[in-house]
C-alpha cells in the first residue's frame, strides 16, 4: 500500500473507534438511566403507600415560619426566610428592597467620578397628581436604561423632578378670584407640603431608581432664579417681546393657554356638549347661516358661521376678487343689524373660496385666527366682544353681560325677528376644548409676553443633520425624518403640492406618513409662543411696568414702551430711574406668570444648576437622552432643544426616545367616561370589580357617564384586576414598546408576565434544591468535562447576553425583554432544566461527574440570568439573586443592581452544540405530539420510540442525546433505525422531523392505521402544493424524484420552466435555495410513500 493509503486507512479507523466509543458513552448514558428509571419503578409502588404518612409527617415537620420572611427594619437589607416560599408573592418579594436601596445610595451619582456620565431627567410629573399608565411607561423604560447603564460601568444619573398644576386648583375648588394673590399662592404651598409626596412614593413603588439628592421642584429657589434668568437674557437679545396678538383664551380659568394644552374633537354632525359654566348642553356641529343687510339697498349677503354669537364682533364680508356674484360689490359695505357698524365688503384670495358655500364670509378679526390675519392685510378694526370670563361685553349692544353660549341663541332670536336668519345645517367641525379645564377655548386678542421662535427654531432643526454623526439623535429613526422636514428642500416642495390642484398632490400624500404631514403643518404654521399666563401660580414674569404721572392712560400695559426687566425689583427700579430720568412714576410688577412649558423647556439645565457653573452641569450636561412621548415632540421637546441650545450652548440631550402613546386592548384612548383608565397601582396591587366601580363613583362623571363607565369595566375586567405587582407591569409595558406609535394595552398579558415570575421563582426554587448547602461555584468553568446539555445552555445564553445587550444600547427594549424571556422560558426552564433532572435523580455515583457540572451550570445560568433580566425586573431579580451562594475567593458586590452586567463569554460559544440540540429539540416535539394524539390524558405513561435516520450525521447525534431524548419526551426506550431493514413494529405512530430524519412512538392499540394513512395522505398533498411554488432547478437527483411525481405536478413546473425565464431572471442564490428546498420536499415525499406503503401493510395484516 503507497503512505497515502496507508493514511487514508488510519484515519479511517480512528474515526471508526471515534465512533464506537460516542456509541459506548451513549449506551452507558442510557444504561445509567435505565438502571435509576428500574429502581424507581421497583421502589415507586412502596413510595406510593408511603406517600400519605410522608406527607402527613412532612406537613408536621415543615415549619411555616421557615418560609416567611422575618420583618426587615425600615431601610435595612430585606431579611429572607430560611425556605423559599412555594409560590410567588409580589407583595412580599417586593417589599424593603426599595428602601435599602434608596438608603444605602445606590441611586445616587457623583459629578467627579471617572466612569463615563449617563444622565437622563424624569419628565415632571405633576407633584400632587395620581401615577397614571402614561407616568409607569415612562417610569418603566427609563429605569430600565438607568440600571442598565449603571451596571455596564456608567456613571449613572437619574434626576427627578415635579411640577405643581395649576389644575389642582380646579380639583379642590381654590380659585384666585375668590381668595386674593397672596392667600391664593399660601393655600397652594399649604397643599403641596400636605400631598406633594403621593406620585413620589407612586415612582418608588415601581421601582424607579432615581437619585432623590437631587430632588427638586419647578418652583423652589433655585429653579425660580433660572427661569428669571432665562426671561432676562431672552429679553436682552430682543427675542422675548410683548405684543397684542390673538391667543388662546380659558374662560374658566381666564387666562392664555398654551397650544399644547388644547384638545381637539372632531365632531361630524350636530351634538350636545355639556360645558363647564352653562346650566344646559350646547349645541355644536351646527352651520348657521343669515343676511347682512347692503347699504344702499343693494339687497343682501349670505353668510354663514359655526359661531353665531361672534357676529357681534364682525368688522368685514369677504369675497374672492375674481368671483362674478359679487363682482358689483367691490368697495361696498354692509351693515350690521344690531349696531349699525359699516362692514367693508373687502377682496381676499387667499381666505374665500368661492366654491365654499355661498362664496362670502364673515371676518372677525378679534376671534379667528385666519380672520386675524386678514385683519392684518386689510387694516381692519379689531373688536373683542367678550369679558374674560366668556360674557358679552359692553361692545355687544342689547347682548351685553349674557354668557356666549345663552348670546349664541339669543343672537339667532333676534335675527329671526329682523327677517335675517337663513337657516342651519350639519357641519363636521373641529372644537377645541381646554386640557385644564375642559371648556371650549375661545380664540381672543390680548396684550401678552411672546417669544421670537424663528431663528432658535432653525438652530434646532438643523442639530439633528450635522454630518454623518449628528448632534442630535431620534430613536425610534422614523421621527428623524419628521425633524428634518423642519429644514429641508422637502418642506418647499410641500407648500407647491400641497393643494388639490397640483398634479402631484396624491403622489405626495401618498408619500408622507400623518405624523409628517403634521410636521410640515406645524413648521408653516410656527408662530411666536405665548408665554405670559393670566395666573397666580406659577414664576411671576420679572418684568415691571412703569406708569408716569403724565400719562393720559393709567391702566397697566397701555404702553408697550413702559416696560422694564430685570433679576429683582431694585434692578428694575434703577432701570426705570434711568430710563425716564426726572419723570414721576410708579411701579408695579406684571400680575401675570410663565407658561408652564418655558420653565420646562429649561429642566435639563436649571436640574444640574444653570446659570451657575456647578459640577453637576460640567459632569451631565448635555444629559444623554431624554425619554416621553412622541405626541409633544414639538411641543415641548422642540422648545427644550431651542433653549439648550440658546442658553447652555450644546443640545440638552444627545438622543430622544419617543415612546408610544398608551390606549386600550380594543385601541381606543383611554377615558373616564369610558370606564377603561388603567391605574398603574390597581394593577401592581389587584383590585376587584367593586373596587374599579368605587373609584369612578368617587369621580365627577354624570349618571349617564357613570353607568356607561361601568359596563365598559365589567366588560373588560368581569373579575377585576389580579395583583400582578410592580416587575410584572413593567416587563409587560417595556415589552409593548415595539407596537408602533401606540399601544394596545392588555391587562391580561401583565397577569401572563405575573404567572411568569411564578415559573421563574419556580425555576430558581428546583435550581437551589440542587445546590447543596456546602455548595461553592467555582471562579471558572471545565467546559470540556461537561454534558452537551451543559454546553448547550452556556452557548444560547452567551447567545442571549449579546442581543440583549445589544438591543440595550439601540433602545429595542422589546426586543431586549423578548429575548430574555425567551431564553429563561423556553431554553432554561423547558428544556435545560428537565434534561438535567436524570442526574439528580440519586446521590449515587452513577453520574456524579454530570452532576457536578450540572450544578456549576446551575449556579452560572442563574447568576446570569438573573442580572441580565435585573433591569426589567428589579424586584424578582435582587430576591433570587440574593439567595445564591457567592464563587469561591471572589467578593460579590452587596446587591445586584450595582454588580456588573452579563458579558459575553467566547469560550462558551459553541455552535455545532447549538445545532446538534436544535435537531433534539425538533425530535422531542414530535415525540411530544404524538403523544399527545395516542395518550390523551395520560401523559405520564412512559412509551418506547424509534429513530428512522437517512443520514450517519443525524444517527450519531440521535444516539449521543438519547439521554436527553428519553428525558425530554417521557420515552421508555429509543432505538435508532439505520436501514430500511429495520423497520418500526406494528402499531407505531409515526411523525417526519425532517427530510433525514423520522420518529415512531410505539402505543400497542393506541394508533388508529386509517387515521394515520389520512394524515399520510395530507402531508404528501402539501408537499405537492409546495412544490407548485417552487421554480425547478436542474439537478440529476432531483430529475430522478420528479419522474415519481404525479404528471400534473411535472407538467406545472416544466410548464413553469419554460415560460417564465426562470433560470434567466431568477438571482442564481434563489435558484440554488430553491433547488434544496425542492430536494428536501422529494425526500419527505420519499418518507412519507414509504411510510404508507407500511401502514397499508400493516392495514391488511390486520384485516
Amino acid at each position: 500500500m503507497t503512505p497515502e493509503e496507508l493514511e487514508r486507512k488510519k484515519k479511517k479507523e480512528e474515526k471508526a473507534k471515534e465512533k464506537e466509543l460516542k456509541k459506548l458513552k451513549a449506551a452507558e448514558k442510557a444504561a445509567k438511566f435505565k438502571q435509576q428509571q428500574q429502581q424507581s419503578d421497583s421502589s415507586s409502588a412502596s413510595k406510593k403507600k408511603k406517600n400519605s404518612s410522608r406527607r402527613d409527617a412532612s406537613v408536621a415537620d415543615d415549619n411555616p415560619l421557615d418560609y416567611e420572611d422575618p420583618p426587615t427594619p425600615f431601610g435595612q437589607k430585606k431579611l429572607l426566610s430560611s425556605q423559599m416560599a412555594k409560590q410567588y408573592n409580589p407583595t412580599v418579594v417586593e417589599k424593603s428592597w426599595y428602601a435599602w436601596w434608596e438608603k444605602s445610595g445606590y441611586f445616587v451619582a457623583d459629578a467627579n467620578s471617572s466612569k463615563p456620565p449617563f444622565a437622563i431627567v424624569l419628565p415632571p410629573p405633576n407633584v400632587t397628581g395620581a401615577l397614571h399608565i402614561g407616568h409607569a411607561l415612562t417610569a418603566a423604560v427609563e429605569d430600565t436604561i438607568i440600571r442598565f447603564k449603571r451596571m455596564s460601568g456608567f456613571n449613572a444619573l437619574w434626576v427627578p423632578g415635579v411640577v405643581v398644576e395649576k389644575k389642582l386648583m380646579r380639583d379642590h375648588h381654590l380659585t384666585r378670584h375668590d381668595l386674593g394673590r397672596e392667600k391664593f399662592v399660601s393655600e397652594v404651598w399649604k397643599w403641596k407640603d400636605a400631598y406633594g409626596g403621593t406620585i413620589l412614593k407612586q415612582l418608588r413603588r415601581l421601582g424607579a431608581s432615581l437619585d432623590w439628592s437631587r430632588e427638586c421642584f419647578t418652583m423652589d429657589d433655585k429653579r425660580s432664579r433660572a427661569v428669571t434668568e432665562e426671561f432676562n437674557r431672552l429679553y436682552k437679545e430682543g427675542l422675548i417681546y410683548r405684543d397684542i396678538r390673538l391667543i388662546n383664551w380659558d374662560c374658566t380659568l381666564r387666562t392664555a393657554i398654551s397650544d399644547v394644552e388644547v384638545d381637539y374633537v372632531d365632531i361630524k354632525e350636530r351634538k350636545l356638549q355639556t360645558v363647564p359654566g352653562n346650566k344646559e348642553p350646547v349645541e355644536f356641529g351646527v352651520l348657521t347661516s343669515f343676511a347682512y343687510p347692503l347699504e344702499g339697498d343693494l339687497g343682501e349677503i349670505v353668510v354663514a358661521t359655526t359661531r353665531l354669537e361672534t357676529m357681534l364682533g364682525d368688522t368685514a364680508v369677504a369675497i374672492h376678487p375674481d368671483d362674478p356674484r359679487y363682482s358689483h360689490l367691490h368697495g361696498k359695505f354692509a351693515i350690521h343689524p344690531f349696531n349699525g357698524r359699516k362692514l367693508p365688503i373687502i377682496c381676499d384670495a387667499i381666505l374665500v373660496d368661492p366654491n365654499f358655500g355661498t362664496g362670502a364670509v364673515k371676518i372677525t378679526p378679534a376671534h379667528d385666527p385666519n380672520d386675524f390675519e386678514v385683519g392684518k392685510r386689510h387694516d381692519l378694526e379689531f373688536i373683542n366682544i367678550f369679558t374674560d370670563d366668556g360674557r358679552i361685553n359692553s361692545l355687544g349692544s342689547e347682548f351685553a353681560g349674557m354668557p356666549r353660549f345663552e348670546a349664541r341663541e339669543a343672537v339667532k332670536e333676534a335675527l329671526l325677528k329682523k327677517g335675517l336668519y337663513r337657516g342651519a345645517k350639519n357641519n363636521e367641525m373641529r372644537l377645541g376644548f381646554s386640557s385644564r379645564s375642559n371648556d371650549v377655548v375661545e380664540p381672543m386678542i390680548k396684550p401678552q409676553w411672546f417669544v421670537n421662535c424663528q431663528s432658535m427654531a432653525k438652530q434646532a432643526l438643523e442639530v439633528a443633520m450635522d454630518g454623518e454623526i449628528p448632534r442630535l439623535e431620534f430613536i425610534p429613526k422614523q421621527y428623524l425624518a419628521e425633524w428634518k422636514r423642519f429644514s429641508c428642500p422637502l418642506f418647499a416642495l410641500y407648500k407647491f403640492v400641497k393643494t388639490e390642484t397640483s398634479p402631484l398632490y396624491s403622489l405626495f400624500t401618498c408619500y408622507l406618513t400623518t405624523c409628517i404631514v403634521i410636521a410640515l403643518i406645524w413648521l408653516e404654521n410656527i408662530r411666536d409662543w405665548c408665554i405670559s399666563r393670566q395666573l397666580w401660580w406659577g414664576h411671576r414674569i420679572p418684568a415691571w411696568y412703569v406708569t408716569l404721572d403724565e400719562d393720559e392712560m393709567k391702566e397697566i400695559g397701555s404702553y408697550h414702551d413702559h416696560w422694564v426687566v430685570a433679576r429683582k425689583e431694585e434692578d428694575a427700579l434703577a432701570e426705570a430711574s434711568q430710563k425716564f430720568s426726572g419723570k414721576k412714576f410708579q411701579m408695579i410688577q406684571d400680575p401675570d406668570v410663565l407658561d408652564t412649558w418655558f420653565s420646562a423647556g429649561l429642566f435639563p439645565l436649571s436640574v444640574l444648576g444653570w446659570p451657575d457653573d456647578t459640577d453637576d452641569l460640567r459632569a451631565f450636561y448635555p444629559t444623554s437622552v431624554l425619554e416621553t412621548g412622541h405626541d409633544i415632540l414639538f411641543f415641548w421637546v422642540a422648545r427644550m432643544v431651542m433653549l439648550g441650545i440658546k442658553l447652555g450652548g450644546d443640545v440638552p440631550f444627545r438622543k430622544v426616545y419617543l415612546h408610544p402613546m398608551i390606549r386600550d386592548a380594543h385601541g381606543r384612548k383611554m377615558s373616564k367616561s369610558l370606564g377603561n383608565v388603567v391605574d398603574p397601582l390597581e394593577v401592581i396591587n389587584g383590585v376587584s370589580l367593586e373596587g374599579l366601580h368605587k373609584r369612578l363613583e368617587e369621580g365627577n362623571l354624570d349618571p349617564k357617564e357613570l353607568d356607561v363607565a361601568k359596563a365598559g369595566q365589567k366588560l373588560d375586567f368581569p373579575n377585576g384586576i389580579a395583583e400582578c405587582g410592580a416587575d410584572a407591569l413593567r416587563f409587560a409595558l417595556v415589552s409593548y414598546t415595539a407596537q408602533s406609535d401606540k399601544i394596545n394595552l392588555d391587562i391580561l398579558r401583565v397577569v401572563g408576565y405575573r404567572q411568569w415570575c411564578n415559573k421563574l421563582w419556580n425555576a430558581v426554587r428546583f435550581a437551589m434544591s440542587k445546590l447543596d448547602t456546602d455548595y461553592t461555584p467555582p471562579l471558572t468553568l471545565l467546559l470540556e468535562a461537561m454534558p452537551s446539555s451543559c454546553k448547550w445552555i452556556l452557548s444560547v445564553l452567551n447567545k442571549a447576553i449579546f442581543k440583549t445587550v445589544s438591543a440595550m444600547n439601540s433602545y429595542e427594549f422589546s426586543d431586549a425583554a423578548s429575548t430574555v424571556y425567551s431564553w429563561w422560558q423556553y431554553q432554561f426552564c423547558d428544556v435545560f432544566i428537565e434534561a438535567i433532572k436524570p442526574y439528580f435523580s440519586g446521590d449515587g455515583p452513577t453520574f456524579a461527574a454530570e452532576r457536578s457540572s450540572a450544578q456549576d451550570t446551575l449556579w452560572v445560568c442563574l447568576d446570569n440570568g438573573l442580572r441580565l433580566l435585573h433591569p426589567l425586573m428589579p424586584f424578582v431579580t435582587e430576591e433570587l439573586w440574593q439567595r445564591l451562594p457567592p464563587a469561591r475567593g471572589h467578593t460579590r458586590k452587596e446587591s445586584i443592581m450595582i454588580s456588573e452586567y452579563p458579558k459575553v463569554e467566547d469560550a462558551w460559544k459553541n455552535e455545532e452544540v447549538e445545532y446538534e440540540m436544535d435537531l433534539v429539540e425538533s425530535t422531542v416535539k414530535c415525540l411530544r405530539s404524538l403523544r399527545a394524539k395516542v395518550l390523551g390524558k395520560q401523559k405520564n405513561e412512559r412509551l418506547p420510540a424509534f429513530a428512522f435516520c437517512l443520514n450517519e450525521d443525524i444517527s450519531k447525534v440521535i444516539t449521543s442525546y438519547q439521554l436527553e431524548i428519553l428525558t425530554l419526551a417521557t420515552l421508555s426506550t429509543m432505538k435508532v433505525l439505520l436501514s430500511e431493514k429495520d423497520a418500526p413494529p406494528a402499531g407505531c405512530a409515526f411523525e417526519n422531523v425532517n427530510e433525514n430524519l423520522a420518529v415512531y412512538l410505539q402505543a400497542e392499540g393506541k394508533v388508529d392505521a386509517e387515521a394515520e394513512l389520512e394524515k399520510m395522505r395530507s402531508k404528501m398533498d402539501e408537499i405537492q402544493k409546495c412544490t407548485y411554488d417552487l421554480h425547478y432547478v436542474p439537478d440529476k437527483s432531483v430529475v430522478i424524484n420528479l419522474q415519481e411525481c404525479s404528471s400534473l405536478q411535472q407538467e406545472k413546473l416544466e410548464k413553469m420552466i419554460n415560460v417564465s425565464g426562470y433560470k434567466e431572471k431568477v438571482p442564481s442564490h434563489i435558484q440554488d435555495e430553491n433547488a434544496e428546498k425542492l430536494t428536501k420536499l422529494f425526500q419527505e415525499m420519499e418518507f412519507f410513500k414509504k411510510e404508507s406503503e407500511r401502514l397499508e401493510a400493516e392495514k391488511s395484516t390486520k384485516l
